[in-house]
């Protein structure tokens, strides 16, 4: 028979005095270094009361199951012990515990210490949440065409009619299809006397629209006049106004537009029909 150690009075075996708890295996870790408790939290950021409640085996004081885990791996690799074998450990004791019995989570971060805080969280949706915000407005006003009361108050006042008996050139006949073709994206509203709307809406480049030949005494709208070209039988009217300058209740019938192109006309020496006006001979 083999003889058996001799053994002390009063001695403690080797055995029973090797740390076998997590949480024991990680005091002992610390002390043999010579750190304290506050030096563990320095380095892994973890609150002193949480790593206490790590060395006690007490995964009830902790948030959760994937925090317990986490605070002992972190403690684990500040004390140069073997992180997962102490995890591993850790999730055993946690199901025995209070903390596992009561609840069950399947998240487990990688470092708890570096998970942000609730108010950080919400802070940062709140900002995001702002943003967002402001990109829509912007966008809605950018892309949104002018209301027909904006345009109204900046529009100039109406050019008084011609005074009765002053000459007007002849108007050739002409057929009386009158379109409109934007030579530019322009945004405008022509409508009838009896206020019913002809076109509404932006015109793309290159789009045109023919009037249609009952409308009854047309007007147009528009705060860019330039992008719009007018032809009445193929005839060039000239542009209805200014440009970038709103214009409100314009007549755009055939024979209104043949009239403004007859001034221009008679300006640039040529009458409504296009011939040149010869010169007269001298006596």
């Amino acid at each position: 028979m083999a003889e058996e150690p001799d053994i002390e009075p009063g001695a403690t075996p080797v055995e029973d005095t090797q740390p076998r708890t997590p949480g024991a295996k990680l005091r002992a870790a610390r002390e043999a270094q010579g750190l304290s408790l506050q030096d563990v939290a320095t380095r892994t950021r973890i609150a002193l009361r949480q790593l206490e409640a790590v060395e006690r085996d007490d995964y009830g004081a902790l948030p959760g199951i994937p925090y317990a885990v986490g605070f002992a791996r972190a403690y684990a690799r500040a004390v140069d012990v073997d992180e997962v074998a102490i995890a591993a450990e850790v999730r055993e004791g946690v199901h025995g515990s209070d903390l596992g019995a009561n609840r069950y989570e399947a998240f487990e971060p990688a470092d708890p210490a570096r998970v942000p805080s609730r108010a950080l969280a919400w802070t940062l949706a709140a900002i995001v949440l702002v943003l967002i915000g402001g990109y829509i407005i912007w966008r809605t006003q950018l892309f949104t065409p002018p209301s027909s009361e904006e345009i109204a108050a900046s529009a100039p006042a109406r050019p008084s009619a011609p005074a009765a008996g002053s000459a007007v050139a002849p108007i050739r006949q002409v057929p009386q299809t009158v379109v409109f073709t934007a030579v530019d994206d322009v945004w405008l509203r022509i409508v009838d006397e009896a206020g019913e709307r002809l076109k509404d809406g932006t015109m793309k480049k290159g789009e045109s629209f023919t009037l249609p030949a009952g409308a009854r005494n047309p007007t147009i709208l528009t705060g860019r006049p330039q992008a719009l070209n007018v032809t009445v039988g193929g005839k060039l009217i000239p542009p209805l106004g200014a440009a970038d300058r709103t214009i409100a209740d314009v007549p755009v019938n055939a024979e209104a537009l043949l009239a403004r192109a007859a001034p221009a006309a008679q300006q640039s020496g040529t009458p409504a029909g296009g011939q040149a006006v010869p010169a007269a001979s001298a006596n």
